[in-house]
């Protein structure tokens, strides 16, 4: 159930458009807490111009906020519903997948990387997932993930950061990095690193050995 848009909001951040694209069940979910929760739909209804909000059970459509209930494995459906909703593919698009391309087989997620390199002119393409999942710690990870019947499809392109930088250079990216989280946690503010130990010490958090 991700803010980003919300946040965005609040900082004066906000794109021209922001979509979010989830499985039809989540969107659903979703919209009912928009409408139901005014901490949500307000900020929607003031960014917002011209005719009424078009809302349904799996889809929700402002001047400023899309989300769409769609399955990424297919991008000509989801293409299809993005433009249904008034994307404009010229202008530059940064698109972010949060721990996604993992479920997905890599032949899915090739396809994805390729239809959005194809698709936008001007685009950024943000993976955050897992990596070096061939050490013993990802392999504990997959283990009792799937004792819960729960399948990584996409596991053996998260064997390293080369493997994740080459996805992208093979499916139509001019260019890519990839870098561990050690490193992005190493080049944060140092103001902001404090903040947090700080909350940590204050409520510290509970760990199992699944975590």
């Amino acid at each position: 159930m991700d803010t980003l848009f919300w946040r965005l909001k609040d900082e004066n951040l906000l794109p021209r458009k922001y979509f979010e694209v989830d499985f039809p069940m989540i969107v659903a979910r979703k919209i009912h807490n928009i409408k139901s929760k005014p901490p949500l739909s307000k900020p929607i209804i003031e960014s917002h111009s011209g005719d009424s909000l078009l809302i349904d059970s799996h889809s929700l459509d402002s001047s400023r906020y899309s989300i769409v209930g769609a399955d990424l494995r297919f991008s000509s459906d989801l293409e299809e519903k993005l433009k249904k909703h008034n994307l404009d593919v010229h202008l530059p698009t940064l698109l972010i997948a949060e721990c996604v391309l993992v479920y997905m087989t890599p032949q899915q997620s090739a396809n994805l990387l390729k239809w959005a390199a194809s698709t936008f002119p001007v685009a950024m393409f943000i993976n955050y997932e897992q990596v070096n999942m061939t050490d013993r710690f990802g392999q504990i990870m997959i283990e009792n993930l799937q004792r819960r019947q729960c399948n990584l499809a996409g596991v053996e392109v998260c064997r390293s950061l080369e493997a994740q930088r080459e996805r992208l250079l093979l499916n139509g990216w001019e260019n890519a990095h990839a870098i561990d989280m050690m490193k992005v946690y190493s080049s944060l503010p140092q103001a902001d690193v404090k903040s947090t130990q700080d909350v940590s010490c204050e409520h510290p958090a509970s760990t199992t050995p699944d975590g």
